[in-house]
């Protein structure tokens, strides 16, 4: 049976991963209607991978003799600035995230259930990667600047990523 502090501390996690789906849900929906089809598709597979991961919390929890109570979520923003600003806004969410994740492997660990604190070090390595992406895409926001073309192109790499990612389940 799980400890009820890390229980609770899990639920906590799942809610975030599931509002992180609806978060880029959000973010996916408003580039599509503003010409950014393959940020959209980019954002529309990253919010899949963010529900996968709520659902690797659930069965997780469920499986060392949890419950997994799904629990009510906000309504996510849905204007934005530019793609920039979705961009922005997606690594300082991501770094909450991380922090969130680092904040339940200490409750896991001074809980002695190293069993989940292993479990967890995949969200640690995964929010690694998840933050390096980001701060890539920005660097390349960067590089394009305001032009047209460049965000043409940045948006054009987005869908390659997006196709890269869904042929790797990743």
């Amino acid at each position: 049976m799980i400890n009820k502090k890390v229980e609770k501390a899990l639920i906590n996690q799942i809610k975030l991963e599931e509002q992180s789906s609806r978060i880029y849900m959000s973010m996916a929906s408003w580039g599509e209607v503003n010409g950014f089809p393959g940020a959209a598709k980019f954002l529309y597979t990253h919010s899949d991978e963010e529900r996968m991961h709520m659902t690797k919390l659930i069965t997780y929890l469920n499986d060392k003799g949890g419950y997994a109570v799904l629990q009510p979520l906000e309504m996510p923003q849905n204007k934005f600035k530019n793609l920039l600003d979705v961009f922005e806004q997606i690594l300082k969410h991501e770094e909450f995230v991380t922090e969130s994740i680092n904040k339940l492997f200490e409750i896991a660990f001074n809980e002695k259930d190293f069993t989940t604190s292993q479990f967890l070090q995949w969200y640690i390595e995964e929010q690694i990667e998840e933050e390096s992406t980001f701060k890539g895409i920005l660097d390349k926001f960067r590089l394009a600047g305001n032009q047209t073309g460049g965000l043409f192109h940045l948006d054009k790499e987005l869908e390659t990523l997006a196709i890269a990612d869904a042929a790797t389940g990743a």
